[in-house]
């Protein structure tokens, strides 16, 4: 990261920071997408299962991802202010803040998985789908958590190129551990979507592996000696991560735990509605990969800038990004529907499902405007450490209006199903429009506080 002085220097080292952030969330959910594609094309019911087991996991893994993401800000401040001695010991402490959060969820989820899959009302085949590809993906969850500590760290140093290469390494190494593992290939057992799960978990030891390489023996990373110093614990420093972590991991679990929520109360309907709206879920929430990675970049680009003091250079960094999301959402909705016929043949060849899931994509539209002012914004706030209203917003947004909205429209409308999406879309458009107001007043504080930086 560098000042830049005119606003042509600002969007090309904004497009030079976010690119690489969108290659590699494509490229990560890109590992969804083909444990989503691969098991529809084993059948039905292995779709089904995959994508109760996906909405069960989803919610659970970006809350504590979301956790992991006050590193950025947090080191971009401190690497802002030129305080780099604080750097090595602050990632350190994300990474055994990582393990603690990874050994909970292991433990929470040996207790509550079988009543969890129990309470629906599955077919009897989808249900062990779901069970033992969550299974199968928990020998995955501690590297996950302690890359995303590690990437932080990368990310923070404006490096974001370096994340991408090593997402884009470990994509073919998932592509081929799911050809193996679901369809029994090369001697391996035919396991159908629950192969899912286990090639997943392979894969993020398989990236934990490649980020620490990079952090030990790659400039600039190395010369933090990240992994030199022994460090104890230091319960102050976690509850400095905790306390900017929380409120955004919750905000995210409210978010994503709508959608599996929603994926959940589906099991009412027929095993091709599951299928169906999984997968126009999955497709959708590719395209959101556009939007969450300008708000990465923006997290990083505000925290650099409000760290130096260079507020005014933090609001032009806003107003760019949030103008390159709206554009992106636009052609995001013009995506799905110029291209639903494909895209459903990419995902099953179930003439029943291909119909639902035609519809569902129609519905998807609506999410992508919302999604384009919504989340670049909470990527700014977390740029100024501004977490806890956006919490309070999303909860209120997602399981106050949101959710009960949809019940009431899915049970007691013609609309069926499509009820819970227009229930999600209320929930959208509500978040965009109360975070828009949310920034525009931490804007004019700002101001208020520092005019001769503004």
């Amino acid at each position: 990261m560098y000042e830049t002085k005119s606003t042509r220097e600002k969007f090309r080292l904004f497009i030079f920071i976010m690119m690489p952030i969108l290659i590699t969330q494509f490229g990560l959910f890109g590992m969804n997408l083909v444990d989503t594609m691969m098991s529809g094309r084993a059948g039905a019911s292995e779709l089904a299962g995959v994508a109760i087991g996906s909405s069960i996991w989803l919610p659970v893994s970006t809350g504590i991802m979301g956790i992991m993401m006050a590193l950025p800000p947090i080191l971009s401040q401190h690497i802002g202010a030129k305080e780099e001695d604080v750097v090595s010991m602050k990632v350190i402490q994300g990474a055994y803040l990582a393990v603690a959060l990874s050994l909970v969820i292991l433990a929470a989820g040996a207790f509550t998985l079988n009543p969890i899959i129990g309470l629906m009302e599955l077919e009897p085949q989808v249900a062990q789908v779901a069970k033992h590809y969550l299974i199968g993906l928990s020998f995955g969850i501690l590297p996950l958590f302690i890359q995303q500590a590690l990437r932080g760290f990368i990310d923070s140093l404006g490096h974001t190129r370096v994340t991408m290469v090593i997402t884009l390494l470990a994509l073919p190494v998932n592509v081929v551990l799911n050809y193996v593992l679901i369809f029994g290939h090369f001697g391996f057992p035919e396991l159908g979507g629950i192969g899912a799960g286990y090639a997943s978990a392979v894969t993020y030891w398989f990236i934990l592996f490649i980020t620490i390489y990079f952090v030990a023996k790659v400039t600039p990373f190395r010369e933090y000696r990240i992994f030199r110093t022994s460090y104890r614990v230091l319960p102050g420093i976690w509850k400095e991560i905790l306390f900017i972590g929380l409120p955004i991991g919750c905000t995210i679990f409210f978010e994503t735990s709508i959608f599996a929520a929603v994926t959940l109360l589906m099991s009412e309907f027929s095993t091709a509605v599951i299928a169906a709206h999984q997968a126009a879920l999955n497709f959708a929430s590719l395209l959101y990969m556009l939007p969450l990675s300008i708000a990465f970049a923006l997290t990083i680009v505000v925290g650099h800038e409000v760290g130096a003091g260079r507020y005014s250079h933090a609001r032009s960094y806003a107003k760019l990004g949030m103008l390159t999301a709206l554009a992106m959402g636009v052609a995001a909705s013009i995506i799905i529907y110029a291209t639903r016929g494909p895209v459903i043949f990419l995902y099953t060849t179930d003439s029943t499902v291909a119909e639902w899931m035609n519809v569902f994509l129609i519905y998807a539209i609506f999410f992508q405007l919302s999604d384009a002012i919504a989340t670049p914004i909470q990527g700014i706030l977390r740029g100024h450490k501004d977490v806890n209203i956006p919490f309070l917003y999303a909860f209120i947004a997602f399981w106050i209006i949101g959710l009960p909205l949809g019940i009431v429209l899915a049970r007691f409308s013609a609309l069926g199903p499509f009820g819970y999406w227009v229930g999600l879309i209320a929930a959208l458009a509500v978040i965009a429009s109360t975070l828009a107001v949310r920034l525009r007043n931490i804007q004019n504080k700002k101001e208020k506080l520092h005019p001769e930086r503004v």
